[in-house]
């Protein structure tokens, strides 16, 4: 910017866009505070390069006006957990499922562990019933992105909002036996 461009021509443009042409920087930067503005290298590595008359301090204003606009609209995206029992009571999974169906329409994603106990990891299919249960009960407000998987004594299954078609939720083979 202004006097610390060390090169000894540049492609000059001015405050409208237009291109005057290759001038010495000298030069440009008369014309610049002339003008009253400021000489700033918008493409330094082309040749000659490529320098602009314009007010440093409001384009650098704008600039982060426009950098915190784009934070302020991107989207953030927590994983929510969601845990239940396999023998879970009606009124109990109904609040459950509401507070995943909020977290959905959110657009978080969700990831919903059953937590086995003693002898009810023997009875597994009924956490792949519950989880399938779920997911046909949020279809249309999520699906799932990663089906049901034991991992120690929890299933987990993460639901992500959208309404892509789930394929249906089925236990996974034990190795070795026929499908």
């Amino acid at each position: 910017m202004n006097e610390r461009i060390r090169v000894r021509q540049v492609r000059l443009i001015d405050e409208n866009g237009v291109q005057i042409g290759v001038v010495d920087t000298r030069e440009a930067l008369r014309l610049a505070q002339e003008r009253e503005y400021d000489l700033v290298l918008v493409s330094p590595n082309s040749v000659p390069p490529v320098a602009r008359l314009l007010d440093y301090g409001k384009w650098r204003y704008e600039q982060q006006q426009a950098e915190k606009e784009a934070r302020k609209k991107a989207k953030r995206t927590e994983l929510k957990s969601m845990k239940l029992r396999p023998k879970i009571e009606a009124h109990d999974y109904n609040t459950k499922l509401s507070h995943i169906r909020r977290f959905l329409e959110e657009g978080h994603k969700v990831k919903v562990t059953i937590m086995f106990r003693g002898r009810e990891l023997a009875h597994q299919e009924l956490g792949y019933r519950l989880l399938e249960r779920i997911a046909k009960d949020l279809e249309g407000i999520g699906f799932v992105e990663m089906r049901p998987e034991l991992m120690g004594r929890d299933m987990n299954m993460v639901m992500a909002p959208g309404s892509k078609p789930s394929a249906p939720i089925t236990p996974a083979s034990p190795a070795g036996s026929p499908s």
